[in-house]
């Protein structure tokens, strides 16, 4: 365990498994995580999706089947299925205005998803909606007025002057700029508890494969649907509240000139995402002196003497962070776990981790201090330094 307070931590010598909450500093109390109910294997994604787009070129195909291969997804959840194919098969035909259709389809998927992730936190947390004085909603899968933070409230039952924030189009990073919002408004509204909640799905970019646009087939191989949920606050409720981890600091940052790196367009056929062969050697240039300002608050200076929650943007990504910190081997498994069992579901992603994380640190000798991180357009780092209670 960290020995240092700076942040005004208490300087008991408690076990992991009791260490007491900063006073005013932000807490999550609990957590939730809801999935649509196709479950894709990953051995079974190229026949079945060569077969729902119809497409016959061998070398497309064989490029599919060693991306599967190389991002280590195992399985994912999906939204798309036979059904919505039958009902729509324009969405596997190249070159159709087909964005009306697609949110026709994303909005409800996100809402029901956010709701049964929403209505999960709830249940762990304990305590009622009525109770829940702020919702942050964050998504890159639906476009609407009013926004899905509205229909969320409205269908969980959340009062009419609950504070609302919108968060969309923020991509992979948006789970942990959603804790760093949903940080600062605890903090500054001392008693209130924040639900923030995430939804994402594939469908505004489902389309058939293309040599002209490579990184269609990346996303394929990748990217999967669900939802996820924190509540966050202050000065936990003893015996009524149980705080898993402490949000002590949080830092965002982007990378000028480099906006193309990520980038994503929408269209009359959804959104085309282009991301650079870059990216992974951009990150790993930054990574480094961006840790190190999130670190500078605790006095500790080895990066294995922190725990690890990355979004998992790609194996790539994790692959050079790991080796630039030179971390242990062990160190980014919650990260690669997450990959594993559900892709990359962009802004729900670090939550996945933080999940697995928490079943970590509850192991004797867990590290006290660790980093919650993401990355995505602009390009854009978030970080939180974050504290295991």
């Amino acid at each position: 365990m960290s020995k240092i307070n700076s942040n005004g931590a208490p300087k008991q010598n408690l076990s992991p498994s009791k260490r007491v909450p900063t006073p005013g500093k932000a807490t999550i109390l609990a957590t939730g995580k809801a999935f649509p109910r196709q479950l894709l294997h990953q051995n079974c994604l190229v026949e079945g999706y060569i077969r729902d787009t119809k497409c016959e070129d061998l070398v497309i195909k064989e490029k599919l089947e060693r991306l599967c291969k190389t991002t280590t997804v195992k399985t994912r959840y999906t939204v798309m299925s036979k059904e919505i194919l039958d009902k729509y098969p324009e969405l596997a035909t190249e070159g159709s205005p087909t964005i009306k259709q697609r949110l026709e389809i994303a909005n409800p998927a996100v809402l029901e998803m956010a709701m049964e992730a929403s209505l999960a936190c709830i249940k762990e947390w304990g305590g009622s909606a009525q109770d829940i004085t702020h919702i942050v909603y964050v998504s890159s899968s639906e476009i609407r007025l009013p926004g899905g933070d509205l229909y969320l409230a409205s269908e969980l039952g959340l009062r009419n002057d609950v504070g609302r924030v919108m968060l969309y189009f923020l991509g992979c990073y948006g789970g942990v700029t959603g804790l760093r919002v949903a940080k600062d408004i605890a903090e500054n509204n001392p008693g209130c508890r924040v639900l923030l909640t995430t939804s994402e799905t594939t469908i505004l970019g489902f389309r058939p494969p293309n040599k002209a646009r490579p990184y269609d087939l990346v996303g394929a191989a990748l990217f999967g649907d669900g939802a996820a949920a924190a509540i966050i606050g202050t000065d936990p409720l003893v015996g009524k509240e149980s705080p898993f981890m402490e949000l002590n600091y949080a830092v965002q940052q982007f990378l000028p000139g480099t906006q193309s790196m990520i980038n994503g367009e929408l269209s009359e056929e959804g959104i085309h995402f282009k991301l650079g062969r870059d990216l992974p050697q951009k990150i790993e240039e930054n990574i480094e002196e961006f840790c190190k300002k999130l670190m500078a608050k605790t006095g500790i200076h080895d990066f294995n003497d922190l725990f690890w929650a990355v979004h998992p943007g790609g194996p790539a990504i994790l692959n050079r962070l790991e080796s630039t910190l030179k971390l242990g081997s062990d160190k980014l498994e919650c990260s690669r776990r997450a990959l594993m069992d559900f892709g990359n579901v962009s802004s729900n992603t670090i939550f996945y981790v933080m999940e697995y994380m928490r079943e970590e640190l509850k192991k004797e000798e867990g590290e006290e201090w660790g980093l919650a991180l993401a990355f995505g357009p602009g390009i854009t780092f978030e970080g939180i330094l974050v504290r295991s209670l």
